[in-house]
C-alpha cells in the first residue's frame, strides 16, 4: 500500500518538490483528509468492474481512491503545471489515464468509447473546481453519456440548491434541470478546514443517479429549460409576469400565456417556486404550442 497522497505533509512535500503555486482562477483546492476521500469513493459505490471519470484531478489525491478501486481512471486536467505531478503521483497505477482538456471543450462520448469499451458500470467522481461546477454537471447530464450516477463535491450552497425541493427558497431552475435528469442527495457535508488552501465556503458531496429516462415528458428538452429559467428570472414575481417579461413576444402572447397557465391547471399568480418538476413539464408543453 502506498502512502497517501492526501495528507498535509505529504501534499506539502509534493508541492515544494514541484514549486506549485495554487491558481485561484482555477479553483484549486486539494483535499488533505485521506478519511474524506475514502467516503467519497464509498458513495460512488465502485468496484472492480467500474469505470471513473475524474475532473480536475489536482495532484492525484482523489484520482489514487478511484485507481485502488475500480478498474479505471480517466482524469481531465486543464492545468498543464500539473501533469509531471500526476505522472509522479499516480506512477504505482498502471489503471490511470490523464487527459490534458477542458472538460467542457472534450468530446465525452468518443472518449468514453475509447477509454471505457470494456466496462459497463460507469460513474463521474470529482472534487469539482467551484467555478464551473454547474456547466460540468449540466454538460455530463445533457450529452445522455452512459453513466450510473455522479459523485461530486461541491460548494455546499449549490449542493442545496441542486437536490431542493419545491417552495424552499434555494429551489430554482438548476434543481429542476439537475432533478429531470437524476435523483439527487446530499450525502456528506465537509469543513473546510479538510482543503489546502482553505475555500471561503463549506462543501457538500451530492450523489446523483440517473433515471433510465427523464422524470418527466417534455416535447422539447431545450424550450423545457427555457420555461424554467424563465419562471425564476425574477423569484419575487408571479410566474404570469415572468413569463411574460421573459418569454419572446411575451408581452404579446399574455392571453395565450394565460390560456397555457390554464389548461396546466397553474393558478397564474403563483411563483415559480412552489411549481413542481411536472407542472414545470405541463405547462412548457402547452407554451411549446404556441411557440414551435
Amino acid at each position: 500500500m502506498h502512502k497517501d497522497i492526501a495528507t498535509p505533509v505529504r501534499t506539502k512535500e509534493i508541492l515544494q518538490k514541484y514549486g506549485f503555486a495554487f491558481k485561484k482562477s482555477l479553483g484549486q483546492n486539494f483535499l488533505i483528509d485521506p478519511n474524506i476521500l475514502k467516503n467519497i469513493t464509498e458513495h460512488a459505490g465502485l468496484s472492480k468492474d467500474s469505470g471513473a471519470i475524474e475532473i480536475g484531478p489536482g495532484i492525484g489525491a482523489l484520482t489514487e481512491h478511484l485507481a485502488r478501486t475500480s478498474k479505471k481512471v480517466v482524469a481531465f486536467e486543464i492545468d498543464q503545471r500539473l501533469l509531471p505531478i500526476l505522472e509522479d503521483t499516480l506512477s504505482p497505477y498502471n489503471n490511470v489515464k490523464i487527459i490534458h482538456q477542458d472538460v467542457l471543450k472534450a468530446d465525452i462520448h468518443q472518449i468514453v468509447e475509447e477509454e471505457f469499451k470494456d466496462v459497463n458500470d460507469l460513474m463521474v467522481v470529482a472534487n469539482l473546481p467551484y467555478y464551473v461546477t454547474t456547466p460540468i454537471i449540466i454538460r455530463l447530464l445533457s450529452e445522455y453519456l452512459p453513466l450510473r450516477g455522479i459523485v461530486v463535491m461541491l460548494q455546499k450552497e449549490v449542493a442545496d440548491r441542486i437536490s431542493a425541493k419545491p417552495g424552499t427558497k434555494e429551489y430554482g431552475s438548476l434543481s429542476i434541470a439537475i432533478q429531470y435528469y437524476t435523483k439527487a442527495e446530499t450525502v456528506m457535508v465537509v469543513p473546510k478546514t479538510v482543503f489546502m488552501p482553505q475555500p471561503n465556503v463549506d462543501s457538500a458531496v451530492i450523489r446523483l443517479t440517473l433515471h433510465d429516462k427523464p422524470i418527466v415528458e417534455v416535447d422539447n428538452e431545450e424550450f423545457f429549460f427555457q420555461v424554467t429559467r424563465a419562471s425564476f428570472a425574477q423569484r419575487r414575481k408571479t410566474i404570469l409576469n415572468n413569463l411574460t417579461s421573459q418569454l419572446p413576444n411575451g408581452k404579446e402572447l399574455k392571453t395565450e400565456i394565460l390560456k397555457a397557465l390554464d389548461i396546466a391547471n397553474i393558478d397564474p399568480t403563483r411563483r415559480g417556486e412552489t411549481l413542481s418538476i411536472e407542472e414545470f413539464a405541463l405547462l412548457s408543453n402547452q407554451l411549446f404550442s404556441i411557440y414551435k
